[in-house]
């Protein structure tokens, strides 16, 4: 088991990802380095393993399917996942690698809107969707996150092996906030200089098509991990629109005594149904998902044995050989 575990992911990084590898080896001269190249094809494999990476294959295209591929390959105490586009300063590193190995975080947050993201990025619909989904996972998650779609991280064991990776694409930082967020994981904020793209060095995600994926995924994450929240807003616009096309009905009818649009008044009754059901559905999944949160606390206590078996058994290793 490594003590520290430098993931990479890489998509076409040859401009950059030599400076990267020799930035963190300079500030982690501990660390393991692990370049994941992900189909590139301008040479970064071979750029990065000559600057002192070990360099590995994913080829399923996403950063979501590499970033997959590295927790099942690595065991370390720490993991730091950083982007090869040298936009995240190395420096930062020993920092969020203390805070979870001394002070037991599950993840640690490279915070860029904090410092510099809003100044250095010269693409403003980056800086307003960064925005607006902070701003939205905040408020429906109740959490305090400064960064979302950060790339800068760090990762306990424990984390790591127990965060389930779904998202494909970029969304994946997204999905694995908003899991820290809803199993209770100890989150910290460090914050990050950020710099844009060097020259030659071209951004990888699309404004405006990866942007409705994080938000699609927002809205995918919110009704699997807050079912009752989700389900109840749902019956309330249900209800509300029920009660807005009924109130004409009604008004007609205490004038008239008649009820002249029956098809509406169908309508509204299939509409309030549909309400309660929604309503009731979402009390059934919030029982399910809390016995998921139960059942991923006795995950986290098998994995948290296991970690500190291998760490048990690597001291015993190197105390042989001496």
């Amino acid at each position: 088991m490594d003590k520290i575990a430098v993931l990479i992911p890489c998509f076409n990084e040859a401009a950059t990802i030599e400076k990267v590898v020799r930035d963190f080896r300079a500030a982690l001269p501990e660390s393991v380095i692990y370049v994941y190249d992900n189909n590139s094809t301008d040479g970064t494999p071979e750029i990065a393993e000559k600057a002192g990476a070990i360099v590995r294959h994913e080829y399923q295209q996403g950063k979501g399917n590499v970033i997959r591929r590295m927790f099942r390959e690595i065991e370390a105490e720490c993991y730091i996942m950083a982007d090869g586009d040298d936009t995240y300063p190395a420096e930062h590193a020993r920092e969020m690698a203390d805070a979870v190995l001394i002070r037991k975080a599950d993840m640690v947050v490279g915070d860029r809107l904090s410092s510099t993201y809003f100044s250095e990025n010269k693409r403003p619909f980056h800086n307003f969707g960064n925005s607006l989904v902070r701003s939205s996972i905040n408020a429906l998650f109740k959490s305090r996150i400064k960064d979302i779609m950060t790339g800068y991280r760090a990762f306990s064991y424990q984390f790591v092996k127990t965060f389930p990776v779904i998202s494909q694409g970029f969304e994946i930082e997204t999905e694995m906030t908003i899991h820290a967020v809803d199993k209770n994981l100890f989150i910290e904020n460090v914050v990050v200089d950020y710099r844009d793209r060097p020259h030659g060095s071209e951004s990888k995600l699309n404004t405006f098509s990866d942007g409705f994926k994080v938000l699609k995924t927002i809205v995918r994450l919110w009704k699997n991990y807050k079912p009752l929240a989700f389900f109840s807003a749902l019956a309330i616009i249900l209800l509300l629109l029920s009660t807005f096309f009924f109130i004409p009905v009604f008004a007609a009818y205490l004038k008239t005594g008649l009820v002249s649009r029956i098809p509406t008044l169908i309508v509204c009754g299939f509409t309030v149904m549909a309400a309660i059901q929604s309503f009731f559905s979402g009390l059934i999944l919030d029982s399910i998902n809390q016995k998921h949160r139960q059942d991923f606390e006795i995950d986290l206590i098998n994995v948290s044995d296991r970690y500190e078996q291998n760490k048990n058994t690597d001291v015993s290793d190197r105390h042989g050989r001496n």
